[in-house]
């Protein structure tokens, strides 16, 4: 097999950007954030379902281990939530986040029997920056943040500015964590 050479003084080959589909890019987001909780949920040993409808809770995410305290199964509801509005790799203990009333009033419940966490996955405003496949690994970027906001206030007269820490990355080890500390009687 022969390997041809451009001809001299042409010029270099240009890559044009891939032919996308029209699919909204908040759906596209959506879709993103739900591979990463599949991925998450995956590597921690967990599994998902999806509630129909949803009510203002997007997955519920369920950990066996004979070691849990309170069942031999514990569960957890996620409300995900995706934006480009905040850096990647946000400065400071925490980010905003504003959630429209009514799902807060949905995950700020604290006298629940399966607790709730809002998840909000952090994406960079390109979509051509939200994945990188090599043969090595698999990057989505750039990641997704979890908070329990039982008993947060409603402050807004429509929507709520909540905090979300940047210490609480959510992937398989913060999915473990949360499960045993359910497991154990407590809250995520």
């Amino acid at each position: 097999m022969a390997l041809t050479q451009p001809e001299p003084g042409a010029s270099p080959t240009v890559w044009a950007a891939p032919l996308r589909g029209d699919l909204a890019t908040t759906a596209c987001m959506e879709t993103l954030q739900v591979a990463y909780l599949h991925a998450v949920a995956a590597a921690a040993g967990c599994s998902l379902s999806q509630p129909f409808p949803d009510n203002g809770i997007d997955w519920h995410v369920s950990h066996g281990s004979p070691l849990h305290a309170v069942d031999d199964e514990v569960t957890v509801k996620i409300q995900l939530k995706a934006t480009q509005q905040t850096a990647a790799c946000p400065p400071g203990p925490f980010f905003s986040f504003t959630l429209d009333n009514d799902h807060l009033r949905t995950l700020a419940r604290s006298r629940v029997a399966v607790h709730r966490i809002l998840v909000v996955m952090l994406l960079p405003s390109a979509v051509d920056d939200w994945l990188l496949a090599r043969p090595d690994r698999l990057e989505l970027r750039h990641c997704c943040y979890w908070v329990n906001l039982a008993g947060h206030p409603v402050t807004g007269k429509r929507r709520t500015n909540v905090r979300v820490p940047t210490a609480r990355i959510f992937d398989d080890r913060a999915l473990c964590d949360i499960m045993a500390r359910v497991g154990a009687g407590g809250s995520p």
